[in-house]
């Protein structure tokens, strides 16, 4: 093998494992629009009273019956079923019940503020949970960090954002306590969600890092006289960093299941706080976009965290091919 494929040949191993990654993507989305088909037709309630303009309205038994009849739900239910994967798979996400428009569009008029909080959050959560394990010199100091990021990795995200609400934004008034209005908004949910999750990515790279301080690399290191601080940046951290970013694809399915509360909290526009009404309203159309969009969600951070996990160790690539 050649000095240039030993050098290129890890970003094979990253198309490759993108393109298994794709393939069980169709799987886990078929998954996942079965069991938000299964979940909404077993849930009580009917999606007519959305169709029709909520529990307001007292519909006469010819326009329900109309209102069935258009949209298929007098059908049997393995028709319905049937409908609803071939509506999906030529992309068409169908009608909202309760909005009165295209799915495709409540997610795009949605979706963006929702994916700017997860990756606000979970960037902060990162830089938390760096800046605990590399700062954290001696033993006591060590030890007291261990202490603060399992009591920080304990604490309920509603908990939080209802604490955070009172004291900063409605005592101090420092952030506005509600709303989508610009960056500084955005702080509030971000903390919420971003301080319980940078705790617990603390914790669970605390134990490679210090087991990458005591490796024969390290003492070398230490020897040719370079600073403590360079050390742990450059040499530790990397190996600390796998753990974190084993467990980054997982935090993103937390961030969206957590979101949904937070973007109630906080009277935010997004996925979460759509995904709520719509299942209250029994709007299956919209549940399963937003499940479907979740899952999409999902399946790009795997992909992103096996890249990420080779180019961060390229040593892995024979172990992970």
């Amino acid at each position: 093998m050649t000095a240039l494929s030993r050098r290129t040949w890890p970003f094979g191993l990253i198309a490759r494992k993108i393109a298994r990654r794709l393939a069980n993507a169709v799987l886990v989305l078929l998954a996942a629009a079965s069991l938000a088909f299964a979940a909404l037709h077993l849930t009580p309630g009917d999606p007519v009273t959305a169709i029709l303009g909520g529990g307001t309205q007292t519909p006469s038994p010819e326009t329900i019956a109309a209102a069935r009849h258009e949209y298929g739900l007098d059908r049997p239910i393995s028709v319905q079923f049937g409908l609803y994967i071939a509506r999906l798979a030529s992309g068409n996400l169908g009608q909202s019940f309760s909005q009165h428009m295209p799915v495709a569009d409540v997610l795009r008029a949605q979706g963006p503020a929702t994916l700017a909080l997860m990756a606000s959050a979970l960037l902060t959560a990162w830089l938390l949970a760096v800046l605990s394990i590399v700062f954290a010199v001696g033993r006591r100091t060590t030890a007291f960090a261990r202490t603060t990021e399992t009591f920080f990795a304990g604490l309920p995200q509603f908990w939080l954002a209802i604490l955070l609400l009172w004291a900063l934004g409605f005592e101090l008034q420092i952030f506005p306590p509600a709303g989508n209005r610009g960056l500084r908004s955005l702080v509030l949910p971000t903390l919420s969600l971003a301080i319980p999750l940078g705790g617990f990515l603390a914790r669970v790279m605390r134990d490679s890092f210090d087991l990458a301080l005591h490796e024969p690399f390290i003492l070398t290191a230490r020897a040719r006289g370079t600073p403590e601080w360079l050390i742990r940046l450059r040499h530790a951290l990397r190996h600390a960093l796998l753990p974190g970013i084993s467990l980054s694809a997982w935090a993103v399915g937390a961030l969206v299941g957590n979101g949904v509360v937070i973007e109630m909290i906080f009277s935010r526009r997004g996925i979460g706080r759509e995904l709520f009404l719509a299942v209250m309203t029994h709007d299956m159309p919209l549940v399963s976009g937003i499940i479907l969009f979740i899952a999409l969600v999902y399946i790009l951070a795997g992909i992103a965290t096996d890249a990420l996990y080779v180019v961060v160790d390229p040593r892995l690539k024979a172990t992970r091919s």
